[in-house]
C-alpha cells in the first residue's frame, strides 16, 4: 500500500474542499492517485464537493481564552465565508474551543502539518535519525518516518483530538472543524492562532 503524505491530502483537500481525513481515506482508496481520490470523493460528497473551498473565507472571528490562574492565554482567528456565519454563538463557541484547547496544549506551534517549515522537520528527522542508529538499517527509514507522522501530529493544531474529548466525542480538531463547515456550509478555516504563557 502506498504511503500518503501530508502534501497529498492538503493538495487535495484545497481541490475538493473535503475534509482532511475524508481526503486521506479516499487517497487510500485510490492507491495515491489524487484523480482517483477526486472521482471517490465525488461518489462520497456529490454536489457539495468543491463548493465550499472554492469560496473565499473572508469574514470570521477573533476568539481568545485566558486561564483561570492568568499565566496562560491564547488569541485564535477562525474564519468562514459570511457575517452571518460569524456572529453565529456556535461558530463563536467553536473559536473559543479551540482557543482553550490550544492554552491546554503547549506543544502545539502550528494549525496544519503544512504549515511546518522544511528546517524544523529537517532538524527533528536528524534527532529521530540518531535515535533510530541501533536499530537495523533496513527498517530505520520506517523508523524515522513513524516518528516524523507521530511529532507533526503533536505539534499541529488539526492532527489533535481535542483535549476535552469526553464532551466532543474523542474527534480531532480537523474532525471538529469538518462538522462545522458542513452544518454552516461554510468553508470555515482555522487561520491562525498565538499562545501567551508567563515567562515563556
Amino acid at each position: 500500500m502506498s504511503t500518503i503524505s501530508a502534501s497529498d491530502v492538503a493538495a487535495l483537500r484545497k481541490q475538493t474542499g473535503a475534509g482532511m481525513m475524508d481526503c486521506k481515506k479516499a487517497l487510500e482508496e485510490a492507491g495515491g492517485d489524487l484523480e482517483k481520490a477526486v472521482e471517490v470523493l465525488r461518489v462520497k460528497m456529490g454536489n457539495k464537493l468543491g463548493k465550499l473551498a472554492d469560496r473565499e473565507a473572508g469574514e470570521g472571528t477573533v476568539q481568545s481564552y485566558i486561564h483561570a490562574n492568568g499565566k496562560v492565554g491564547v488569541l485564535v482567528e477562525v474564519d468562514c465565508n459570511t457575517d452571518f456565519v460569524a456572529k453565529n454563538d456556535e461558530f463563536i463557541a467553536f473559536a473559543r474551543e479551540i482557543a482553550m484547547h490550544i492554552a491546554a496544549s503547549p506543544q502545539t506551534k502550528v494549525v496544519s502539518p503544512d504549515d511546518v517549515a522544511e528546517e524544523d522537520k529537517a532538524a527533528e528527522v536528524r534527532v529521530f535519525e540518531q535515535q533510530a542508529a541501533d536499530k537495523p538499517e533496513n527498517i530505520r527509514p520506517k523508523i524515522v518516518e513513524g516518528m516524523l507522522n507521530k511529532w507533526l501530529g503533536e505539534v499541529s493544531l488539526l492532527n489533535q483530538v481535542h483535549v476535552n474529548a469526553d464532551k466532543y466525542e474523542g474527534k480531532t480538531i480537523e474532525q471538529l472543524r469538518a462538522d462545522l463547515s458542513a452544518k454552516t456550509g461554510e468553508n470555515v478555516v482555522i487561520r491562525r492562532f498565538t499562545r501567551f504563557a508567563v515567562g515563556e
